[in-house]
């Protein structure tokens, strides 16, 4: 049976939402064509009618989750919320749905530029919704915080999933970078740091 153009469209999204998937779960090389394939329901014949070439795909799903990002943690997001949003353990844990930029980042300097352009057009993305979240104006000032401040977000979110799952050490990453970033936004600290420094008193 001939495939529509709005099945093969539906088709071709489904394949890069489970790319965008999996490659944060294993890396751009800890998943094969064949594989991806698989997980998404089709034959690994059918990769090439869909795309030019892994690369292309991998360009694609990294836009995909970066879009996820956004959508999820940073549209119009107050800052504050986003970072705790963003460092939270539920985000830390759901590696395959989570942001991309922790995920993928190390992975995407070795990429060809196309995969660089695209995080870069993702994060940007990322950058200007903060930024209607804010309520400075977008002046270069407030643009650099917010770099700043994505910066030491991700990092965290890095250091603490490469700690084994039940490690403190992964979930203080998590909660000293957190309270410093709402303590830069002027925002109260955390529930966890103030319950625990009620404890040291």
């Amino acid at each position: 049976m001939k495939v529509t153009k709005a099945q093969a469209q539906a088709n071709r999204t489904h394949v890069v939402q489970t790319a965008s998937q999996l490659f944060r779960e294993r890396g751009y090389d800890g998943v094969g064509v064949a594989d991806l394939m698989a997980a998404a329901g089709f034959t690994h014949g059918g990769f090439y009618k869909q795309f030019g070439s892994k690369t292309d795909l991998i360009a694609e799903a990294t836009a995909c989750g970066l879009a996820q990002t956004v959508a999820l943690t940073g549209d119009g997001v107050a800052p504050a919320e986003f970072v705790r949003q963003y460092l939270s353990r539920e985000h830390r844990d759901g590696r395959g749905t989570g942001c991309t930029m922790a995920a993928l980042g190390s992975d995407a300097a070795r990429q060809p530029d196309s995969v660089r352009a695209a995080f870069a057009d993702g994060i940007e993305s990322l950058v200007a919704a903060l930024s209607r979240g804010a309520d400075a104006a977008a002046t270069p000032a407030a643009r650099a915080e917010t770099l700043d401040m994505l910066s030491h977000a991700v990092g965290a979110l890095i250091l603490s999933r490469a700690c084994p799952d039940d490690a403190p050490l992964a979930d203080e990453f998590l909660a000293a970078t957190r309270d410093a970033l709402i303590a830069a936004l002027g925002m109260p600290r955390s529930a966890e740091t103030a319950a625990a420094a009620v404890k040291q008193n």
